[in-house]
C-alpha cells in the first residue's frame, strides 16, 4: 500500500512549515495574546492561494502549543443554525480535560455565492463572542461577502513560498525516503510547482515512487505537461465513477483535450484495473474510442466526438465491476507522451540538419533526416577528413556536428580539422 506524502510529511511543527516566517510569526503571537485575556480581534483570518501551508500552520501551531484542534470544512456547514450548532459550542467552552482549544473553519470560501445560507452571517456573530481562539481560512479574504466579517479578524496573508524553500521540503522527503536526486532535478520540481507546495509533492512522488534515484531527464518531460492536480481529480473520477453521467461530466472538467485525456487514461486504467475482466471491458471501451478518434482525423466530421468521449469515460467507469479498492496508486504520466517529449530536441536537431542537407540535395528535409542523415553519422563517426568536408559543404553548426558524430571528443577533433 502506498502512503500519501503529503499526509506522510506533513510538517508536524511550525518550524517546519514552509516559507511565509512572518505571517507564521504573526499568526504565532495572536494565539500567544490569548494567554493575557480575550484579544480584540477574536479571530485570525488566514488567506492567500491554495497549497500553501495556511492549514499546516495551524496544525502544526496546535501541536507545539498543545492545544485541543478542533477542525470542520466551512462548506459543509453552509446554514446559519448549523454553523452556530458547531463553531458556535465548539468556541464557548473549553477542551475535556480544561486545556487549551483552537477552532479552525477551513475553506470559507465555499460559504460564498449561492452556496451561503446564513452561513458568513453565523460567523461574524461567532468571532464576536469566542472564548477561544477562532481561525477561518479562505483564499480570497477580500470576497464583498467576507466585508462585514474581515471588521473582527486579524488578517494575515499567506503568499507563496519561494523556489528555496519548496526546494528545502523536498529535501527533507529525500533523506525520509532514502532517495537521491539530482539538485536541478528538484530544482526543475519547485519551479514547476509555482509556490504550490502540496502540487510540488505530489509531483514529486509520482515521479519518485519505488526510485531510489531520480535525475534530471526523469523529470524534464513535466515542462510538456499540464498541472497534475485537476487530471488527477478528473481521472478519479472517470476510473472510479459510479454513474455514466458523472464519468462524462468529469470530460469537461478536463484541463486537457480529448487526446491527451486519452492518453492519461490509457495510462492508468490497468494499474487501477485490478480485475482481468474488468480491465479487459475497459480497454475494449478504449479501443472503441480510439476508433472513433481515427475517423474524425480521416473525415474530419467531428460529430463523432460524442462517441469517443462515452466510451472513455462512462465506457471505462462502468467497467469496473469486479475490483476491489486497495490502497493509494499514484497516477502516471502518459508514457508515450512522455516518450515524444523526451525526444523532442533529438527530432529538433534530426531536422534543422534535414534542412541543410535539402538546401544542397533539393528534397524534403523530413526525406533528407530519414533517409540521408543516418548515412552522415555513419561517415562523422569513422571517418574524420570526409566529415570535415562535408561538414564545410552542409555549413554545419557545432552542435550539429557533435550530434553526427556521437560524443564531443570526435566533434571537437572534427572541427579542429575544419579550422
Amino acid at each position: 500500500m502506498y502512503a500519501v506524502w503529503v499526509v506522510e510529511h506533513k510538517p508536524k511543527s511550525l518550524n517546519e512549515v514552509v516559507g511565509n516566517r512572518d505571517a507564521i510569526q504573526k499568526f504565532a503571537n495572536w494565539v500567544k495574546s490569548w494567554e493575557k485575556g480575550v484579544p480584540k480581534k477574536r479571530a485570525a483570518f488566514l488567506y492567500g492561494p491554495p497549497g500553501i501551508g495556511k492549514t499546516v500552520t495551524v496544525e502544526a501551531l496546535a501541536n507545539d502549543f498543545h492545544m485541543e484542534f478542533v477542525e470542520k470544512n466551512a462548506s459543509d456547514y453552509r446554514t446559519e443554525d448549523a454553523v452556530k450548532r458547531f463553531a458556535g459550542l465548539a468556541s464557548q467552552y473549553g477542551s475535556l480535560f480544561g486545556g487549551k482549544r483552537i477552532v479552525l473553519l477551513d475553506e470559507l470560501d465555499g460559504l460564498t455565492g449561492t452556496a451561503d445560507r446564513g452561513g458568513v452571517k453565523a460567523m461574524t456573530g461567532i468571532v464576536k463572542t469566542a472564548q477561544c481562539p477562532v481561525v477561518l481560512i479562505a483564499n480570497n479574504a477580500y470576497n464583498p461577502r467576507f466585508s462585514t466579517l474581515r471588521n473582527y479578524c486579524l488578517l494575515i496573508e499567506f503568499k507563496k513560498p519561494p523556489t528555496s524553500e519548496v526546494m528545502k521540503h523536498l529535501k527533507r522527503i529525500c533523506l525520509r525516503e532514502a532517495i537521491e536526486v539530482e539538485e536541478n532535478a528538484l530544482k526543475f520540481i519547485a519551479q514547476r510547482s509555482q509556490g504550490d507546495v502540496r502540487s510540488a509533492v505530489n509531483d514529486f512522488q509520482a515521479l519518485a515512487q519505488g526510485k531510489k534515484k531520480l535525475t534530471y531527464d526523469d523529470v524534464s518531460w513535466l515542462g510538456y505537461r499540464d498541472r497534475r492536480e485537476k487530471i488527477f481529480t478528473v481521472l478519479r473520477m472517470i476510473i472510479y465513477g459510479k454513474t455514466c453521467v458523472g464519468a462524462k461530466r468529469a470530460v469537461d472538467m478536463a484541463d486537457v483535450d480529448i487526446d491527451m485525456l486519452f492518453e492519461w487514461i490509457y495510462e492508468n486504467v490497468p494499474a487501477h484495473l485490478t480485475d482481468p475482466h474488468d480491465l479487459v471491458r475497459a480497454m475494449d471501451a478504449l479501443s472503441l474510442a480510439d476508433v472513433y478518434r481515427g475517423r474524425i482525423r480521416s473525415t474530419q466530421n467531428w460529430g463523432f466526438i460524442r462517441y469517443v468521449v462515452d466510451f472513455m469515460s462512462a465506457g471505462v467507469a462502468m467497467a469496473r465491476q469486479n475490483t476491489k479498492a486497495g490502497g493509494w496508486i499514484p497516477f502516471k504520466f502518459p508514457g508515450r507522451i512522455r516518450m515524444l517529449s523526451r525526444s523532442k530536441a533529438e527530432r529538433a536537431m534530426r531536422l534543422k540538419i534535414g534542412r541543410k542537407i535539402k538546401r544542397k540535395c533539393h528534397i524534403s528535409a523530413v526525406r533528407a533526416s530519414k533517409e540521408i542523415l543516418p548515412y552522415l553519422r555513419i561517415i562523422f563517426k569513422n571517418n574524420a577528413d570526409m566529415a570535415v568536408g562535408l561538414a564545410k559543404w552542409l555549413d554545419l553548426e557545432p552542435e550539429m556536428i557533435e550530434y553526427l558524430a556521437g560524443t564531443k571528443k570526435k566533434a571537437e577533433a572534427i572541427t579542429q580539422l575544419i579550422g
